[in-house]
Order: C-alpha cells, then structure tokens, then sequence
C-alpha cells in the first residue's frame, strides 16, 4: 500500500538524516518499491558506502538544498531528542520492525491514513495519542533490539564458558534467539505461556530459570531498571 502511495504523489521524497534508523527507514521503502531516483539524501555524516549505493541508483545525495523541489514526502529521521514524534526500530530495515507515532494537534485522518501506509512498509504501526508515553515506548521498542543483541551475545559467552566452542557457541545462540522469536511472532501464544511448554519440571531449563527468575535480582527486576533507566533518559534528553 505505501509502495502504490508513494507512485501517486509528485515531487522527491528527502529524507533528513541517514544513520542507522533513517537508513533502515530508507531501505526498507526501496525493498517495498520505492524509485531510488525519488530520493533525496542530507546527511552530512552519512556512511560513504550507502551514500555510493544510492548514488549508483539514482537518488541524489546532500544536492544544494535551493536546487531540491518542493517535496512530496519529508522525513525528519534524527535522535528523539531532536524530533520525538516517530519511534522506528532497527529491525524496520528488513520489514521487521515496529513503528510508534504520535500526531500533533494539526494531523488530519488523511495525514494518519498516509503515515501509516508509508511505516507499513516498515513492519507494524501503533499510534498513541499521549506524547509522554514516547519515552517508555522508546524504552521497550526502541531500546528493545539492543536488549536482545545483548542476550545473544551473553548467551553465547556462557556457552564458551560452558565448553563450547566460540564458533559454535554463537551459532547456537544466533538460531535460538532468532527461532524464539520468530515463535513468538507467528503462534500469538502468550511468552510466559510459551517458556511455561518448554519447561519440564526438575529439567535443564527449569534449573536454569531459578537463576533467571530469582525474585530479586534475576532477569525479570533487571530488565524493569534497565527500561525504568532509558524511560527516564529519554524524558531527560526531551526536556
């Protein structure tokens, strides 16, 4: 649905900003369809290769901003404590992501109808209404794939401490993380429903989980500070 937006609409589409997220943002519109020749990239720092790629494609990369027409689209894709109206995740490069937007007070219905369409090709898309709920949301959606990296990457250290071998070790923690996922994404079950069925009482994982679950200083509080911590970051960095 973006794709067909994107075609009805005339003028470039600038994007402002093309780190990680405007970038994963970007790839993920020219995955869907969007004509790189439409694109229009400012980013002072942006990454020598991508800014070659979309070159070699077409797109036009930090022109003169007199020589840019009136755009159809104009995405402002910086820190959130320049702009904190859309929350992307890095996922979003490969259509897995999930966006966050909030609408200002101006926002028609078809403004919201075209935002969506346009973050649909992104993965899902939520709005709120409150603005001071972005904080949070940047904290568990946000912040979330690091927090997952994170586990893989533990994961995979005590498999090497655990005897393993590296190599090993970080393929067994990769397909785990990536196959849990993906059942949490396809089956609509319940998480705690789900570890709950891979849990035999008195087995492996259950001696496991009593570590992980200790009631005071296991995953579940650690994981309630860490995401207390980035709310309340965000709230500091949007003041």
């Amino acid at each position: 649905m973006s794709v067909d937006l994107l075609k009805t609409l005339n003028g470039p589409v600038v994007l402002v900003g093309a780190g990680k997220m405007g970038g994963a943002i970007l790839h993920g519109w020219l995955r869907g369809g969007l004509d790189p020749a439409r694109v229009v990239a400012l980013d002072p720092n942006i990454p020598d290769e991508f800014a070659a790629d979309l070159t070699a494609r077409g797109a036009l990369v930090n022109p003169a901003l007199d020589s840019i027409p009136t755009p159809s689209i104009l995405l402002l894709a910086v820190k959130p404590q320049v702009a904190p109206v859309v929350l992307a995740t890095v996922p979003a490069a490969i259509g897995q992501g999930i966006t966050v937007a909030v609408p200002n007070g101006q926002a028609t219905a078809e403004d919201r109808g075209l935002t969506s369409a346009l973050l649909s090709a992104l993965g899902p898309v939520e709005w709120i209404e409150d603005e001071d709920l972005m904080d949070a949301a940047t904290a568990v959606s946000g912040s979330g794939p690091a927090y997952v990296f994170l586990l893989a990457e533990m994961l995979a250290k005590a498999g090497v401490a655990a005897g393993l071998p590296p190599d090993l070790a970080d393929r067994l923690a990769r397909a785990t993380v990536a196959g849990s996922g993906a059942l949490i994404a396809q089956s609509g079950t319940e998480p705690g429903t789900l570890r709950e069925n891979v849990t035999s009482p008195a087995g492996t994982t259950a001696a496991a989980l009593a570590v992980l679950m200790e009631p005071d200083r296991g995953f579940g509080p650690l994981l309630t500070q860490a995401v207390a911590a980035a709310t309340q970051r965000g709230r500091e960095l949007g003041a």
